[in-house]
């Protein structure tokens, strides 16, 4: 009995963690951690109402993706929708993004031959959180490779809970972003680690996360456009290398001829001009390749610098050439609007207005920045001093990102989601590097610097020891206090992002709440129950007249057909319902006729205080209208300039449609207590 302890003693000893070993495991620990808490901090919305379909464009994806699941992939590839639309109709499969619905239906095959019985509405549901979990991990292998482990550890825990990526990856928020995000962290990491090492397995494996990202989200023309100006950069900063040759040639080939078999995409990436960057940089890069051979070739310097002069003057000019040659015979096509829009933010306010109208085409106020990031928006500049201190391949192309994803955040507010990765690995880098730098400082030991001259006699050295001797506690205070001072902000930052979380971005906008007189919350389900009327209560071939908002919502769930939807590819077919809402009755009902429209579905919040109702993009179906017709003239629907919609409202607004169908009998209804009717 007594060798017991002993021999316990030596199994332990025999257990003992070297210290690499010892930080590999508390690594992994606290990745599992974040990668945890990165899913169930976007269940909110799930624990507070139920588990449902959030937004407008979601409910597309998910009547896509059950269309998918219960036909397969040809009969969803060759899909033409006769409830979108009407009388036109929809090609979906060659109007889509697939890689959210094949991607959801792949996790849905899986987890079924693994016999769990879920529904494909569930897994379309947490598709976003389980992505946005993954994402966390490429965070930190970014990191790592960016700056170092420590770096990459903040970054996963940033982004795990950052407002500005939550946004679009709660659970229920079913839309492309929800993949896209994640698909955008892999290209860019697997692109630098084969621009690092430049390996050919790293550049086929960015070649494929490019492919995955074209499958998903339209946003890949981000990537198609910064992968090919930072080796633009690196060519005249002349860190030209055969490791950034391989890197960018197999990623640029291959991915192109991935890109192309999708057939929303098909030949844009030769046939489009957001797209002929990425070719230029590519012959480019041909040319840089044909002169460092022909540099070898050469021994007469003189002979090589007039080669070279003749070399580049001929590449530019045949490029140009081409690209005049190509942009004149409608081989190139220009460039679209929402790609002038970022460019020029006043572009599509005075030439394309449906672009304006929708929310999330808005320039960004300076309170989202600081809602959606909150400290990491002053961690941001420290981040990039870092990384300019310490130059490299990898470093400059995390601050290219980081700062053109800013300056398209500034003029688009959904594209606050595409800088937020950017934010969050540069503030790691920031994080990683001051609480290093203070760490070191603390765990120094005292050391005598001598200043002057070397020759200086021993008093002197004996004087200076004594005042660092001094100083060094002071120095060590001040440390400790940044190190608290550091840990306070972030404990703030992950309280801000808990709250923003909870309050603002778990509330699925077809559901509606809010507090009661006594604090209680009280739920308006209207959406639902008015599209279950529809799908209830009308005939199975109606066809329902709304804005195009609600289209998406009203086929998925009414089942009805409807005129137009959120897709709006057809503005003509978007500005005829415009102007069907904003002329008068007997005016309305001769386009409603012709439209063979059996219902008018109109939202109006005038009785709850509802006010993303209809009467408040009122204005914007008078400008896309009055875009395609010139009869409807805005003007006319104002009163000094005005928008009103009380009894001093201007007549043509009194008197048309939309006006009419909201506020139908509403000076019968009584909306406050002790207040008159209407």
């Amino acid at each position: 009995m007594a060798t017991m302890p002993a021999s316990a003693s030596d199994l332990l000893k025999s257990f003992k963690l070297k210290t690499k070993q010892q930080e590999l495991l508390i690594r992994v620990s606290i990745l599992c951690l974040v990668y945890i808490l990165a899913f169930i901090t976007r269940l909110f919305s799930v624990l507070r109402y139920e588990s449902m379909i959030h937004e407008f464009d979601p409910y597309f994806n998910y009547r896509t993706t059950l269309y998918l699941t219960e036909n397969g992939f040809y009969d969803f590839w060759n899909w033409f929708d006769y409830e979108s639309w009407y009388p036109l109709g929809r090609i979906v499969g060659g109007t889509l993004y697939p890689g959210l619905m094949v991607t959801a239906v792949l996790i849905y095959r899986i987890l079924r031959f693994l016999r769990f019985a879920v529904h494909i509405r569930e897994v379309c549901v947490l598709t976003a959180p389980f992505f946005a979990s993954n994402t966390t991990l490429v965070a930190y292998f970014f990191g790592k490779e960016i700056w170092d482990s420590g770096a990459g550890l903040v970054a996963a825990i940033l982004i795990a809970v950052c407002p500005g990526y939550i946004s679009r990856s709660v659970a229920g928020s079913y839309d492309n972003e929800g993949v896209a995000i994640f698909a955008l962290l892999f290209t860019f990491y697997v692109f630098v680690k084969a621009v690092n090492t430049g390996s050919l397995a790293w550049s086929l494996a960015s070649a494929f996360g490019y492919f995955y990202m074209v499958s998903a989200w339209g946003g890949y023309v981000f990537i198609i456009n910064l992968i090919p100006l930072y080796v633009l950069v690196l060519l005249i900063t002349g860190r030209y290398s055969m490791r950034l040759y391989v890197a960018y040639n197999c990623m640029y080939i291959l991915g192109m001829l991935l890109a192309m078999q999708i057939r929303f995409v098909g030949f844009q990436h030769v046939q489009s001009g957001e797209h002929m960057a990425a070719m230029g940089v590519f012959f480019l890069m041909q040319v840089f390749y044909f002169l460092d051979w022909v540099k070898h070739m050469l021994s007469d310097t003189k002979l090589f610098q007039a080669f070279l002069r003749i070399t580049v003057t001929s590449a530019v000019a045949v490029g140009g050439i081409a690209l005049g040659l190509g942009m004149v015979s409608g081989y190139i096509s220009p460039w679209t609007g929402r790609f002038y829009s970022l460019l020029d933010p006043t572009y599509a306010k005075d030439h394309i207005p449906i672009i304006a109208s929708v929310s999330e085409h808005q320039p960004t106020a300076w309170s989202s920045f600081m809602f959606d990031f909150h400290i990491l928006l002053f961690l941001f500049p420290a981040g990039l001093y870092f990384c300019f201190k310490r130059l490299s391949d990898a470093t400059i192309f995390i601050v290219m990102y980081g700062l053109t994803s800013m300056y398209f955040a500034g003029v688009m507010v959904r594209l606050i989601l595409v800088a937020t990765p950017a934010v969050c690995l540069i503030s790691a880098i920031a994080v990683s590097a001051t609480v290093k730098n203070l760490t070191v400082l603390l765990r120094s030991k005292n050391k005598v610097v001598q200043t002057g001259s070397t020759k200086g006699s021993g008093g002197s050295k004996s004087s200076s020891k004594a005042l660092l001797d001094q100083s060094q506690p002071f120095q060590k205070n001040g440390a400790i206090a940044l190190l608290f001072g550091a840990f306070y902000l972030l404990s703030r930052y992950a309280t801000h992002c808990t709250w923003v979380t909870s309050e603002a971005y778990s509330s699925p906008s077809i559901v509606l709440a809010a507090r009661g007189a006594h604090g209680n919350r009280v739920i308006f389900d209207d959406y639902r129950e008015a599209y279950f009327w529809l799908r209830q209560n009308t005939p199975q071939d109606a066809k329902v007249m709304s804005w195009w908002d609600y289209g998406y919502q009203i086929t998925a769930m009414g089942n009805r057909t409807v005129i137009v939807d959120n897709n709006t590819w057809n503005n003509t077919h978007i500005a005829t319902v415009g102007r069907a809402m904003s002329s008068y009755e007997d005016e309305a009902i001769e386009i409603i006729r012709s439209l063979d429209v059996d219902y008018v579905l109109v939202v109006f919040g005038g009785v709850t205080g509802y006010s993303s109702d209809d009467i408040n993009k009122f204005l914007w179906m008078v400008r896309i209208g009055g875009g395609v017709f010139p009869v409807i003239k805005e003007p006319d629907y104002l009163v000094n300039g005005e928008y009103r919609v009380d009894k001093g409202a201007a007549p043509k607004m009194l008197n048309c449609l939309m006006y009419k169908l909201c506020y139908y009998r509403f000076g019968e209804m009584m909306t406050e207590y002790g207040k008159p009717p209407g």
